[in-house]
């Protein structure tokens, strides 16, 4: 393997690179996931009144869903533009257009205010997140992946890969601490918007820490040798359409996971089993601290004994874990639903962690960007759009969480299944052409 080096004249700090794609992700989950917690809290109330309490939760997380949707778009649109031109642009500018999203949501007037339009305009500044989000993932990990030296790429990785679990640790903790200090009515009217509007601040910081970071050696020496795709998305189709699919099935269950512990459970927890909103969040907060501590461990395994195998073991826990996780939720004890939901953010992180070096490394230089971004984002509409809706109707309907526990078993059969028929690449080089090289021989 050639030794990568910086742009002539820059020396590159693994503290900056590990800050830069760190920060911008917790920034940009922070935000995605306020939205979840005030779906599955009280948007339901504020923009869908007229609905029944069922019928306006399903409608905040229908809401929340359009951001899932999205974000496929948003990884085309920066995946070619970072793909032709750049990944550093591309992550100051998905920054931005997230917060922009985020903030306009926090200045939203509620249905009681204009009527119908505020759910029409609650719906578009979530596209607008999505758009933001969906490109973010993507530079983030090339950021990182493509300064990383050959057998530490999963390690270097995973520092934008902790992000989404401090994003959401934040998120959490600004909900809880909001309950703790003002009542609900106080909280219904105007405190939920104290999150949305905090987010200006964040963005001010991680743009002032992405403007310091230089283009990575790869996609620089991409440049030199004028490797660019035309149109990266009909290349990325054209070329490696089989592991664009397989790789968007086999990341379904990351989406699936997450969401269900931390934005399904609020929902299913407050209105089925009547619990405490701050003791769920709580324990939803730790488990997402286990996550973050397991995400960088479980990548340096990945490194050891290849990304498959950790992958793999993911899919098997996630089946073997998906009943007894509602069982220990069931109970209302908060020590066991803690435990629950460490236990599935743990099989989530043998996912997550392995991720953010598994899918670039399966992409060519020339439609890395978006390739990676959309394998990402588009496994997100089913595992994190679909799922909140899906397993809402499946409990108002059945009375029961069995049948959430029966979905996410398939989801974690077909994720195993997809990954099977993936190659390992924890020891292939970057600027090779793994074109035809992914299929499980």
């Amino acid at each position: 393997m050639s030794t990568l080096a910086p742009p002539a004249g820059r020396t590159v700090s693994t503290t900056r690179i590990a800050v830069a794609s760190f920060v911008g992700t917790a920034i940009e989950f922070y935000d995605f996931y306020i939205y979840g917690t005030a779906a599955a809290l009280v948007l339901g109330k504020l923009f869908f009144p007229t609905f029944s309490a069922l019928a306006g939760t399903l409608a905040a997380f229908a809401t929340f869903g359009v951001g899932f949707v999205a974000r496929p778009i948003g990884a085309v649109i920066f995946g070619h533009f970072g793909d032709r031109t750049g990944r550093k642009a591309m992550l100051v500018t998905s920054l931005l257009v997230m917060g922009t999203g985020t903030v306009a949501i926090g200045l939203l007037p509620t249905y009681g205010t204009v009527g119908i339009a505020a759910p029409v305009l609650l719906v578009l500044c979530r596209f607008l997140q999505g758009v933001g989000l969906g490109g973010e993932w993507g530079g983030a990990v090339l950021l990182a992946t493509e300064y990383a030296p050959r057998g530490k790429r999963g390690l270097w990785s995973s520092f934008p890969q902790i992000g989404p679990a401090i994003g959401f640790i934040i998120a959490g903790g600004s909900f809880l601490l909001l309950g703790r200090v003002m009542d609900d009515a106080t909280f219904e009217s105007w405190g939920w918007r104290i999150p949305f509007l905090a987010s200006a601040a964040l963005v001010v910081v991680g743009y002032y820490i992405r403007m310091r970071i230089a283009e990575t050696p790869v996609f620089q020496k991409a440049l030199e040798q004028q490797e660019r795709a035309k149109t990266p998305i009909v290349d990325v189709v054209r070329r490696q359409g089989a592991t664009l699919a397989l790789s968007t099935c086999a990341f379904i269950l990351a989406h699936t996971l997450f969401y269900t512990i931390t934005t399904f459970a609020l929902s299913y927890g407050t209105t089925e089993l009547d619990l405490d909103k701050d003791m769920l969040l709580l324990c939803a907060m730790v488990a997402a601290l286990v996550l973050g501590l397991a995400t960088p461990v479980l990548a340096v395994v990945s490194d050891r004994i290849g990304r498959r195998t950790v992958c793999l073991s993911a899919g098997i826990l996630a089946a073997l874990w998906a009943y007894p996780m509602f069982a220990l939720i069931n109970t209302g004890e908060p020590l066991l639903i803690g435990l629950a939901m460490a236990v599935g953010m743990l099989a989530f992180a043998a996912l997550y962690g392995p991720m953010g070096a598994y899918l670039p490394e399966m992409f060519a230089t020339r439609y890395r960007y978006t390739g990676a971004s959309v394998a990402y984002n588009a496994s997100g509409i089913v595992g994190g759009g679909v799922t909140p809706v899906l397993a809402t109707q499946l409990v108002a309907s059945t009375g029961s969480s069995l049948p959430v526990s029966g979905y996410i078993v398939v989801i974690a059969l077909i994720s195993a299944l997809c990954v099977w028929f993936l190659k390992e690449t924890h020891t292939t080089d970057l600027e090779d052409d793994p074109i035809g090289s992914q299929a499980h021989g």
